[in-house]
């Protein structure tokens, strides 16, 4: 009986991170489709994401600022706020079941954190390739 309600909520569990990857994945469509009307051309890539998320930018207090400031430079990994330290649940939706469960708060922290660190709101193409980026990390760092 034990094991029966153990393997329910495993399965619970996964299938709440597979709907938010579901969610990522169907965002980011939604991106790839917005940055082509701008660039028929445009091909959405991991490593732009990537590079995109470790990008250092310079703030106007001097001091040099990036996703990965906050989030570790594993989206898989639990971050820590630069300012409060506050701790930040990870980005990765493979590993965060609460992670673009809500695709609004998405929209919506997007549009914060891009006028915050660059200073002007990403671009369609960015915010697909920051997920695409997302998605392929699934591996929290190991324990040092």
């Amino acid at each position: 009986m034990i094991l029966a309600a153990l393997l329910g909520l495993a399965s619970l569990t996964a299938n709440a991170a597979q709907s938010n990857v579901t969610n990522a994945e169907a965002l980011t469509k939604k991106y790839i489709g917005i940055a082509q009307t701008v660039n028929p051309e445009f091909v959405s890539s991991v490593t732009e994401g990537k590079m995109f998320f470790n990008r250092k930018i310079k703030m106007p207090n001097g001091k040099e600022m990036a996703c990965a400031s906050c989030h570790t430079t594993n989206p898989a990994n639990v971050g820590k706020h630069a300012l409060t330290g506050k701790s930040i649940e990870p980005l990765s939706p493979a590993v965060n079941k609460k992670r673009f469960s809500d695709l609004d708060k998405v929209e919506e922290k997007f549009t914060e954190h891009c006028n915050e660190i660059i200073g002007t709101d990403c671009t369609a193409a960015e915010k697909a390739n920051y997920i695409i980026y997302l998605l392929t990390e699934r591996t929290p760092s190991a324990k040092k």
